[in-house]
């Protein structure tokens, strides 16, 4: 197969990323897997620059996730990766720590010698870099390589930046969605609140002088207080959480789970890949359904380690959440643990939660739904 007819299948890879409505990000690993591949290269990443002198985005092939955790925070702007994002032009050498623009790695960073940069340019504008290090095979890379990975830069550009488009698309939806939603909190619960609050007085001024009919306004109190609640309640369930929309299901779960990994005196691990194209309601569910059972397993099961998997095989989107705990073997407690919220949530799109649990033996929270 010829190097055209490679470019043309690595960039197909990363259009229909576009068109299955995946993040930026995601659009991005496709592009640095394809790459990698494309190049035959150990290492790839793809840097999207920011305005304050770091990257907006920062994806990487051949470094694992307990390797990033190691390297640290998202690169700044030095040594190559900054003279590339001035000069927006490629960089091919034999052993990039030789260079005079190298300065340092993170004491964690693997050890890189070959490299090639090309930037993704939209006019004079850089869109960002792809760095590619270590090649399989001897002798580094080439001119030719050079030449191969610029037209591919090329044709990531327009994926790249037709994933900026929808996505602002998408964020522009959400925005008037959550407008929606305000005016909808305003005209419903805020009303409701001002109800309430005038009951409340009434039956205040009541008690001493007609205490029965002070009694008929608190009941009146207490119900309205229970529809507001309800309506609020409505109203939050129904909002799209904004990092959904940024970086799609998988990768705010990641988030989330590292979040929780460093405030809690609990190992976390999470699993998952890339995804199909989820509809906004089950990424929402999954989402909150995953937070739910998180927030049980780090309040209620002593575990020192905590699983959270999210797979996709056969049509079916699966979640998985558990721990080798305390355990339990109590129905009301099942109740207690927020099931009702998490079969609800389940069952409104299509799908399932099944939690499993013995005494001394660990918990499991597992919801399927179909996609």
């Amino acid at each position: 197969m010829s190097p055209e007819s490679d470019i043309l299948r690595a960039v197909s890879s990363a259009v229909l990323a576009v068109t299955r409505h995946l993040s930026v990000r995601e659009v991005l690993q496709v592009i640095v897997r394809s790459a990698q591949q494309l190049l035959n290269a150990r290492y790839a990443a793809l840097g999207v620059p920011d305005e304050d002198g770091s990257f907006a985005e920062f994806v990487a092939e051949g470094i694992t996730d307990k390797q990033w955790d190691a390297i640290g925070p998202l690169p700044r702007q030095h040594g190559m990766l900054g003279a590339m994002l001035r000069e927006g032009v490629s960089v091919r050498l034999p052993d990039l720590p030789k260079d005079p623009r190298f300065e340092y790695w993170p004491k964690a960073h693997p050890v890189m010698h070959d490299f090639l940069g090309v930037p993704i340019l939209d006019g004079d504008q850089v869109l960002g870099i792809i760095f590619l290090a270590n090649k399989k095979v001897p002798g580094g890379f080439t001119e030719e390589d050079e030449k191969l990975l610029t037209m591919f830069a090329a044709h990531a550009a327009l994926a790249l930046t037709n994933a900026r488009l929808y996505e602002r698309g998408r964020e522009l939806a959400m925005l008037e969605e959550r407008n929606r939603m305000a005016r909808e909190l305003h005209d419903a619960v805020t009303q409701k609140l001002f109800s309430l609050r005038l009951t409340a007085q009434a039956a205040n001024s009541l008690l001493q002088v007609d205490p029965a009919r002070a009694a008929v306004e608190l009941d009146r109190v207490q119900r309205l207080a229970g529809e507001a609640l309800a309506e609020l309640r409505a109203v939050i369930v129904e909002l799209r959480p904004a990092e959904l929309d940024r970086h799609g299901l998988a990768e705010t779960l990641r988030k989330h789970v590292r979040l929780l990994d460093r405030l809690q005196p609990c190992e976390l691990v999470f699993e998952g890949g890339e995804l199909p194209d989820v509809p906004s309601e089950v990424e929402v569910a999954v989402l909150r359904v995953a937070q739910e059972a998180l927030h049980n397993a780090l309040r209620h099961s002593g575990a020192d380690r905590v699983l959270v998997r999210l797979t996709h095989a056969s049509g079916k989107l699966v979640l998985v959440v558990s721990d080798e705990g305390v355990g339990f073997d109590d129905t009301e407690q099942l109740r207690g643990l927020g099931l009702v919220s998490m079969s609800d949530r389940a069952e409104a799109v299509g799908g399932a939660v099944i939690v499993s649990s013995e005494p001394g033996k660990g918990t499991t929270v597992r919801m399927e739904v179909g996609v």
